[in-house]
């Protein structure tokens, strides 16, 4: 059967089958290989003459709490008008420290094509640090209990020294654990002051 003979079925079985996209980007602060979307589209493109198919992506932005990034990989057979697609969805950390509006939905939209197109094309990334990488969230430590501040300790006559001095309270919220007499007597302190 000629390759113009074939479905498209059977083209992407083909093409999922001699499909390699090299792991072209570096992610420097991790310090591991990846690819990316475009390194995917890059390497697919001998295909579209090899097997006269075309891809396209297309993204919708779903309104949800958080949003989300849905999007479509599709090849397309220029010979039947056939198509097959693959989705994924990807939602928006709109709190992610470090970035912009805009690089939040940039970073969805580019994890969301990337994985579109892994699905379409049965690409496996579990040996990828990328699918493995906690992206700087590290496990918890262990949770260290703050000190009790209690009345008349030497922990407390510190703490009413330094407010006294023009300490803030916060701070002291932050370093101990007390009831709330002894919020009252520091609050009291504070003020007096």
């Amino acid at each position: 059967m000629k390759e113009t003979e074939l479905t498209l079925g059977q083209k992407l079985s083909q093409i999922q089958f001699e499909f390699k996209a090299n792991k072209g980007q570096f992610n420097s602060f991790a310090k591991y290989n990846f690819r990316s979307a475009e390194d995917i589209l890059e390497a697919l493109k001998p295909f579209n003459k090899k097997y006269e198919v075309y891809f396209t992506i297309n993204e919708t932005l779903i309104n949800a709490n958080p949003p989300i990034m849905q999007s479509v990989a599709t090849i397309w057979d220029c010979q039947s008008s056939a198509s097959i697609d693959c989705q994924s969805i990807v939602a928006i950390d709109l709190d992610q420290k470090g970035m912009a509006m805009p690089q939040r939905y940039g970073s969805a939209s580019s994890y969301g094509k990337k994985y579109a197109l892994g699905n379409l094309l049965l690409i496996d990334d579990t040996k990828d640090s990328d699918a493995t990488n906690t992206h700087g969230n590290e496990p918890k430590k262990e949770f260290k209990a703050k000190p009790i501040l209690s009345n008349g300790t030497e922990l407390f006559k510190k703490a009413i020294e330094y407010l006294a001095g023009g300490g803030d309270m916060k701070i002291i919220e932050t370093k101990y654990q007390f009831s709330e007499d002894v919020r009252k007597v520091l609050t009291e302190t504070k003020i007096s002051k």
